[in-house]
């Protein structure tokens, strides 16, 4: 839909400057995004660490003309429509609410601790074979004539956009030919719901569950879920667990008018009663009476209690919306996994992979392919990023879109216009419609084909090489065919990296600091283990102050693959002096030798200014200046203008222990006497900064310019016994081969372990060459095979392990995690007796990275 700047600035009570003409069809509020610059209308939020008014300048250039602002730019921009408004966020919401207001459909809102993303999707799976209303009225219309049954539109939020700003965006995606929306709501904070409950205004709404997430944040578990509650507000039904006491007493204390969907597996009394579930080894089938009916049924292909539950919450509302008990049985059978993760891998022939299955739609596409236009080569091991990418051809393989709403002319014209915006230079699609609609595609290279199995075999298919290919399919095109003949065989003990978890845990620490305090993310060792080049690509994005690495090396990696950002060098070496000047890293500097020497090259080079780091040794006893050292280094550094003072630093030699607070006392009283002493010799601004992870959230009136974030952007918190933390790297492989080996038998080199009954032992691909501690063998440490517990047992190996699963039901092929989501990697270091550190960076090269975003 399209709506005219005069009418964005009545709906937002702004005031307006500017008198250009202009309709409005896009919003955005993230400046890397901009697709459409004639019709975006762009919104200047403010963060506590950004402010999208500085990105005015740099959008107007891109041609964009239209923005929402709290105030008016300094600089003069001609032709330009400027609305002001107090909140630049409230605007954003509210002129979503405005349209929101404009539909009368069934909107679904769901929100829950966990959950939401799966029963969006799998409500959509269930529900898009919906007829649309127009079609419903042709049908009826037609003299007694049937037709098969026909796809139904529907909107829904994107990926996992269910916050603040994602709610907005989601809703602001409604557009004539939606049947039926579908948002999720997200929240973490007291009164933040009331917000999104007003831009989703639910006619139904669904309460997934309650779990621990953001409970830090809550008074109770009670107050959490009043807060979810408001969502169901004024909701025509709602839907949630009446087996939860919390969530059912506080519905009942609220309430509310709207028809009570409630399931439950223990009270008659409710719409939805669960008879019976009954787990399979790969199957669930789930016996209900919805509303008194008949006993009906269904089976879905997953035997995990989450996937149960939301398949019951699914049923319900799919029910209430009009799907019959026979439907239902067909359709639950056929959900799929939903893939909440856009993956980058290694292919063949010198390409890149980047691999969307989580949904295709118009608004999903446009997603993807600004991933990989502001993204690259994203995979570890591309490390010529942004060069490499653009010396290479972006491919999409897309196949037909099947829900749209629009006629499949105007679609793919819209599409055809989409993709060439975003610098797609070889277009391939896949089915029946492109096929027909082809002539709408004007690309250097195009080709198109009816199914995929005809362009596996074609020559096409054959021919890529050194592109990056973006894999967008619907799900019966089954384009996992592509997949596992373009991806690269390597070896199938993989190491994947959760990139949104990055996210997670830099905004948890961000919101820890001042405001005025900045960053420094480390990402020395290769990022902890979990590959430099991509986390240093995704901090780059999220603008954090500064990268630190260990040595040179390191920084001209990341600067090869397009990082900008600046990087700081924590040990530089005598020989690297050249390499810190040709690609503008800063080091540290602990010694009058190093200092001298620096100075020294930089003097050669006619390099004047360079911006250094000033260790300074409180207690660590490692690396630094003794701080009576100081006046000295004064005077070293005053007498020369080859290198300037940009920061001076210490380490806490205990931040996560209480026992060590009073040494670290005295460490801060030692760093801030000798940084003051630093500071009054220099007129320009020196940061200083002595806090790390731990010492962020244990001393945060130590926090001062600047902190240094390690272990806890990984997802691991020194300072709390359980994790708050998201998890970014999980390490995992799969089972090789099952035998049966009797009681009284030994497994592995020496004899180690003499089994005592008959077993299953299990041999899975991953050894001490990969980064598997010899010291777990034997039973001293277990992995995760389908959610039990599955002891190492024998020697471990250079390149295999053997586990026992006796007791589990598993097969050859099924997956093992070694650490990660269900074991954390915490729990791994207790059983080797070492830290996280060691067992995140021990794992080796050969070990594939697989990165992926929610």
């Amino acid at each position: 839909m399209k709506y005219s700047i005069e009418k964005i600035t009545t709906l937002l009570g702004a005031q307006r400057y500017g008198t250009r003409e202009a309709s409005v069809s896009f919003l955005l509020t993230d400046s890397r995004s901009l697709c459409f610059p004639e019709e975006t209308l762009f919104f200047a939020l403010k963060t506590e660490r950004n402010d999208g008014h500085q990105y005015v300048a740099e959008l107007y250039r891109r041609g964009v003309r239209n923005f929402v602002l709290s105030s008016l730019p300094s600089e003069a921009f001609d032709d330009a429509n400027f609305l002001i408004v107090a909140d630049t966020l409230k605007a954003l919401q509210q002129l979503a609410a405005s349209h929101r207001a404009a539909f009368h459909v069934p909107v679904v809102g769901i929100t829950g601790s966990n959950g939401k993303t799966m029963v969006k999707e799998w409500l959509c799976q269930l529900l898009e074979f919906r007829r649309t209303r127009n079609e419903e009225r042709e049908a009826r219309t037609e003299d007694g004539g049937t037709r098969s049954e026909e796809r139904g539109t529907i909107t829904r939020s994107p990926r996992s956009y269910n916050s603040q700003i994602g709610v907005p965006l989601s809703v602001w995606l409604l557009n004539e030919q939606t049947d039926i929306g579908v948002f999720e709501a997200g929240i973490s904070l007291k009164g933040e719901m009331q917000a999104l409950r007003d831009i989703i205004r639910p006619t139904i709404a669904v309460l997934t569950n309650l779990g621990a997430a953001h409970q830090e944040n809550f008074s109770s578990i009670g107050e959490k879920c009043r807060e979810k509650l408001v969502l169901f507000r004024d909701a025509e039904t709602i839907v949630y667990c009446a087996d939860d006491e919390t969530i059912s007493r506080e519905v009942d204390a609220a309430n509310f008018k709207g028809e009570h969907l409630a399931w439950s597996k223990l009270r008659k009394d409710v719409a939805m009663f669960v008879e019976s579930i009954e787990k399979k080894s790969t199957q669930t089938a789930v016996k209900y009476i919805f509303k008194d009916s008949e006993n009906q049924s269904f089976t879905i292909p997953f035997v995990d209690d989450a996937s149960i539950a939301n398949a019951i919450i699914c049923a319900t509302v799919s029910l209430h919306l009009g799907l019959s008990p026979s439907q239902i049985s067909e359709r639950m059978p056929q959900l799929e996994p939903v893939a909440m993760r856009l993956e980058v891998k290694e292919g063949r022939n010198g390409c890149v992979l980047i691999n969307d299955s989580y949904n295709l739609d118009y608004n999903s596409l446009d997603i993807a392919l600004d991933f990989m236009q502001r993204r690259g080569a994203s995979s570890e091991g591309f490390k010529q990023g942004k060069e490499w990418l653009e010396n290479h051809c972006k491919t999409l393989i897309l196949s037909d879109i099947q829900q749209s709403g629009l006629a499949p002319e105007q679609l793919y014209k819209d599409v055809s216009e989409l993709v060439k915006k975003r610098g797609v230079a070889k277009f391939i699609g896949i089915g029946t419609e492109l096929c027909q609609h082809s002539n709408l595609f004007d690309f250097p290279e195009k080709y198109f084909f009816k199914t995929t199995e005809q362009f596996v075999a074609s020559s096409a298919f054959q021919s890529l090489r050194n592109e990056v290919i973006l894999l967008k399919g619907a799900r019966l095109f089954g384009f996992e065919k592509i997949t596992d003949l373009l991806v690269e065989k390597v070896h199938e003990t993989t190491l994947e990296v959760n990139l949104k978890a990055v996210v997670e845990n830099l905004n948890h620490y961000r919101s820890q600091l001042k405001p005025d305090t900045k960053l420094v993310c480390m990402i020395k060792a290769d990022a902890y283990g979990a590959g430099a080049v991509e986390i240093a690509k995704t901090l780059q994005d999220h603008r954090v102050d500064y990268l630190a690495v260990a040595v040179a090396d390191e920084g001209v990696t990341l600067r090869k693959a397009g990082i900008t950002a600046n990087i700081m060098v924590m040990n530089p070496e005598m020989s690297s002096f050249k390499t810190l000047f040709d690609y503008y890293l800063e080091p540290e500097i602990y010694s009058f030798r190093l200092l001298e020497a620096l100075v020294a090259a930089a003097e050669r080079e006619g390099i004047t200014g360079w911006p250094v780091h000033i260790k300074i040794d409180t207690g660590m006893h490692r690396l630094g200046f003794e701080t009576g050292e100081i006046d000295t280094l004064v005077h070293r550094l005053k007498r020369q203008m080859a290198v300037m003072p940009r920061s001076v630093f210490s380490h806490f030699v205990g931040a996560d222990s209480d026992s060590f607070n009073d040494f670290s006392a005295i460490q801060f009283q030692r760093f801030d006497e000798a940084s003051r002493r630093l500071q009054a010799a220099f007129d320009h601004k020196i940061l200083r900064h002595i806090a790390n992870s731990a010492g962020i959230e244990h001393f945060p009136d130590r926090q001062l310019d600047m902190c240094r974030l390690g272990i806890g952007l990984y997802g691991v918190n020194p300072l709390a016994e359980e994790n708050s933390l998201s998890t970014v790297s999980s390490l995992k492989t799969t089972i090789l081969q099952l035998r049966r080996v009797p009681a009284g038998d030994s497994v592995g080199y020496s004899r180690k372990t003499i089994l005592q009954r008959d077993s299953v032992i299990g041999a899975i691909p991953i050894g001490y060459a990969d980064g598997l501690f010899r010291q777990l063998g034997n039973r001293r440490g277990y992995c995760i095979v389908n959610g039990q517990r599955a002891d190492y047992v024998g020697n471990i190996c250079m390149d295999v392990a053997m586990i026992d699963v006796t007791d589990i039901d598993c097969r050859e092929g099924d997956s093992v995690e070694i650490f990660g989501q269900q074991l954390p990697v915490s729990v791994v270091s207790e059983q080797v007796g070492t830290i996280p550190y060691e067992i995140l960076t021990a794992v080796s090269n050969r070990v594939k990275r697989v990165y992926f975003q929610e």
